[in-house]
């Protein structure tokens, strides 16, 4: 078997034609589409960038009992279990957090791994004598603020140094895998991951992708969105889309080269090809920028999936309707290759829905650590809140305390417990640390329950109301997803604490 995964970033699903936009053209995801079957209920697990690919990697939702941070030792890791099926698993990513404190074992379980510089805020290009305030005066004065956790101070310094389309991250990532491609094509038992950060924020774009989305704004670069409420000036808000159109438009281009790839080496024949992205993202929806901060509403948490297998090249521009998840990946991959696939995994393998729909799984659920827990069934979505977000009895579970990019602190460091085992850890007790209120955000900047808002809980029905802009009132339905939640966080073995404070929110005791 030879196995490709494109993976994008905060790829907004609706903003695809084969998910029914209209407002900007995709037409490579549209070729894509006609290749492949179309997942039309796909959705994320843990939140957000690493979380995630904790999930896509272990087969198993993280987010009950830690945040962001590193795969654990008892984390099973498809690329890893690849090598006990003699399949190489080459990785080439610009997707920077690989190399922080809190994503550092993810990269280093493939067999080889290909890292490309310069994306958003990544500690790349030096300019000690240059004086940033020249740099600054580009930039729009919400971009401006140097002590952000979102720094933009690296990404201005990088983009001095990306002046051809040719320099951009993503542009050399498909580079990059088109030359494994040139060399090891012809060779089998292989999977190549191409993942780019694109088209996460910044939106910075080569020229002519940005002017097919011409705007009545006249002012500074304005291209990376604060995660806060929509309150920019109509022009502004055009801008910013704009520059996330531009971006997604270079994502389309690179889509259709690789595409072009395919069709010139027939791989279409003996290679499967699966194409997805992390999580969304809010491009003014609901009022809202980005992620993190709001309810994890569809154009964030519901994301497109396609899948291309020889076998099943007969299924081409067919579309699925089974409820499936990112933990699928880890069990999909195994299946690729004939990798057994460990006890822990909560993930089901996609390829038996290739040949066509299932019902296997009747819910799922997704979210933040610290934050609501999501159910949704295909039909409604249910956000369940604790009654109290600030004051929430909070622990991560983990042998690796490292958060986004630093250690922990010796002060949530002693803290510390040492705690038994939960069913996935293989035996291995967990340190249990707890969580200090993140009010005093100048000591912890790191993605934390206390900043979240609109924290309701509410329930929705995506058929009459796909938009979730009317909750619902259905006291049957929310008591059958409440009974999926409950289960849902049992088959995670979720925290004592976690599923007790859940209950008095939902249930009341």
């Amino acid at each position: 078997m030879k196995a490709v995964f494109l993976l994008f970033d905060s790829l907004n699903r609706l903003m695809l034609e084969p998910y029914g936009c209209t407002i900007l053209e995709t037409p490579n995801f549209r070729r894509l589409a006609e290749r492949s079957v179309t997942f039309d209920k796909h959705y994320i697990g843990s939140m957000p960038c690493m979380p995630a690919r904790r999930d896509m990697q272990s087969g198993r939702h993280s987010f009950l009992h830690r945040s962001w941070g590193p795969l654990e030792p008892f984390d099973n890791s498809f690329p890893e279990l690849l090598k006990g099926a003699d399949a190489y698993s080459h990785l080439v990513s610009d997707h920077y957090h690989y190399w922080e404190d809190g994503g550092a074992t993810y990269h280093s379980r493939y067999n080889s791994f290909e890292f490309v510089r310069g994306q958003e805020s990544d500690p790349w290009k030096v300019l000690l004598t240059s004086p940033i305030e020249r740099i600054q005066e580009k930039y729009h004065q919400s971009q401006n603020d140097l002590t952000s956790k979102q720094n933009p101070y690296n990404y201005m310094i990088n983009r001095e140094f990306i002046k051809e389309e040719s320099d951009f991250p993503s542009v050399q990532c498909f580079k990059a895998g088109f030359e494994f491609l040139d060399i090891n094509r012809a060779a089998d038992n292989w999977l190549l991951q191409i993942e780019t950060f694109d088209p996460h924020e910044p939106f910075f774009a080569p020229e002519r992708c940005r002017e097919k989305f011409k705007t009545d704004y006249d002012g500074p670069i304005l291209d990376w969105p604060r995660y806060e409420r929509v309150t920019e000036p109509q022009d502004e808000i055009d801008e910013l889309r704009a520059n996330y159109f531009a971006l997604l438009s270079l994502c389309d281009d690179l889509l259709g080269r690789f595409l072009d790839y395919f069709d010139a080496n027939n791989m279409w024949e003996d290679t499967a090809l699966i194409v997805t992205t992390d999580h969304g993202f809010l491009l003014g929806e609901h009022d809202w920028w980005a992620k993190n901060r709001m309810p994890l509403y569809e154009e964030i948490s519901h994301i497109p999936l396609f899948i291309h297998h020889p076998d099943h090249a007969s299924k081409a521009g067919q579309r699925r309707q089974s409820l499936t998840q990112t933990i699928d990946l880890m069990p999909t991959f195994c299946d690729l290759f004939g990798a057994e696939v460990p006890d822990e995994v909560q993930g089901r393998s996609l390829l038996p829905l290739l040949e066509g729909d299932n019902s296997d799984r009747s819910a799922a659920i997704f979210g933040y650590w610290g934050g609501g827990i999501n159910v949704v069934d295909g039909r409604y979505t249910y956000f369940c809140y604790p009654k109290d977000m600030r004051n929430q009895e909070l622990y991560q579970y983990t042998l690796m305390p490292m958060h986004m990019t630093k250690m922990f602190t010796v002060e949530e460091l002693k803290s510390a417990s040492l705690v038994g085992p939960f069913d996935f850890t293989k035996g291995v007790p967990l340190l249990r640390i707890a969580h200090k209120s993140k009010a005093d955000t100048k000591t912890h900047s790191y993605h934390f329950p206390e900043k979240m808002e609109d924290t309701n809980t509410v329930l929705y029905d995506l058929e009459s109301d796909p938009g979730q802009t009317t909750p619902l009132k259905d006291q049957a339905v929310i008591d059958r997803l409440n009974n999926e939640l409950f289960r849902l966080m049992a088959e995670t073995d979720a925290p004592p604490e976690a599923v007790q404070r859940m209950r008095e929110s939902l249930l009341g005791n």
